[in-house]
């Protein structure tokens, strides 16, 4: 790809991913983005802080989730992100026929089966019907019926309740400090109104692109977890909804308008969307400094730094709150926009 090519892609997914056309509030920036990887927590929360204008904080995050605007589930590639609770059910039926069956020889492995889904599913009702429980009460749960939740075979549990469409984590644990952890509770109880697509493949690859665009159909691929047959499907159903910009490659037919100059840098949280949701990350990060990103052998997606719309460094969430200085990869000083950029995280958790 050439590098006016390669800089006008950057510029468009800027702008599409709410970076330089941040939404008004993080439950908006989650609407556009549909959803944001979360399996670090902290991490899925600045995801949608670092696209919303102004100065949003770790509390008007956890509100939302509070409101029950925001749930955080497995909804793809059997990891937990960020979504819309009304988009929840929708997304789960396009994507949960493959993730159960990804993780069937796991569940093999484990003994979790018809009848054991089914024993913890009782187990956990009243708790559920009684403002939800976290994940060391459902293990507790499991246990009182004689399941060992050990080896996995709890989060396993309640992997499979989600994908099933019958919990989601909802409102945050309050704790002294950065709250980590959520509730579990009946999404029949906890989502109010569910959003039902004409066409859900076609819906799902749409707004896909509508957050993530430009972007082809193998990065649908990977992102969704569908097949390279059913993502080819859902490019066709959704004929427009996008547009196809060049040979394979699609963008939204309206994008956000860009408020923020793309000199602007981010500090972009570990296993963010402009980086983790494609296939090809080279044209966001140059190839010799994937391998500092991740993932890594433990599976790690370091939070980075981005300058003109390219990975420039990486920093840590702990470190910058302890006004640490990054790693950026050409040994410069930390420059003026990237130290705003980390102070504007230490704000949003501070805050």
């Amino acid at each position: 790809m050439s590098e006016l090519r390669s800089h006008r892609l950057r510029s468009h997914r800027l702008r599409s991913h709410r970076l330089t056309a941040p939404a008004r509030s993080v439950s908006d920036a989650a609407a556009h983005m549909l959803a944001v990887q979360a399996q670090d927590f902290i991490a899925g929360r600045w995801a949608l802080g670092v696209r919303t204008r102004g100065a949003p904080t770790l509390a008007d995050v956890d509100a939302a989730f509070a409101r029950g605007d925001l749930v955080r589930a497995w909804t793809m590639r059997g990891t937990l992100h960020i979504i819309p609770a009304r988009d929840l059910g929708w997304v789960l039926s396009v994507t949960a026929p493959r993730q159960r069956q990804q993780a069937a020889g796991r569940h093999r492995d484990l003994g979790i089966d018809d009848e054991m889904v089914a024993a913890a599913t009782s187990a956990l009702r009243p708790a559920l019907s009684d403002g939800g429980c976290t994940r060391a009460e459902a293990f507790a749960r499991f246990e009182s019926v004689g399941i060992d939740p050990s080896g996995q075979r709890g989060i396993h549990l309640l992997f499979t309740l989600t994908i099933d469409g019958l919990i989601c984590q909802g409102p945050v644990v309050s704790a002294d400090g950065i709250a980590r952890e959520q509730r579990f509770v009946a999404v029949s109880e906890w989502v109010s109104e569910s959003a039902q697509p004409d066409d859900p493949l076609a819906e799902l690859f749409a707004r896909y692109i509508e957050g993530h665009g430009s972007a082809g159909v193998r990065d649908f691929a990977w992102w969704s977890g569908l097949t390279l047959t059913a993502a080819r499907e859902a490019a066709e159903r959704a004929q427009g909804r996008v547009r196809e910009t060049d040979a394979g490659v699609y963008a939204a037919l309206r994008a956000p308008r860009r408020t923020v100059e793309e000199s602007a840098a981010f500090a972009l949280p570990a296993f963010d969307e402009y980086y983790i949701s494609y296939a090809d990350r080279t044209t966001v990060c140059h190839p010799g400094h994937l391998d500092a990103v991740g993932p890594g052998k433990n599976g790690m997606v370091r939070p980075t730094i981005v300058e003109y719309g390219r990975v420039s460094g990486t920093w840590s969430h702990a470190a910058a709150t302890r006004h640490e200085l990054p790693q950026l990869f050409d040994g410069r000083a930390t420059t003026a926009p990237v130290a705003s950029a980390l102070a504007r995280f230490a704000r949003f958790v501070d805050g």
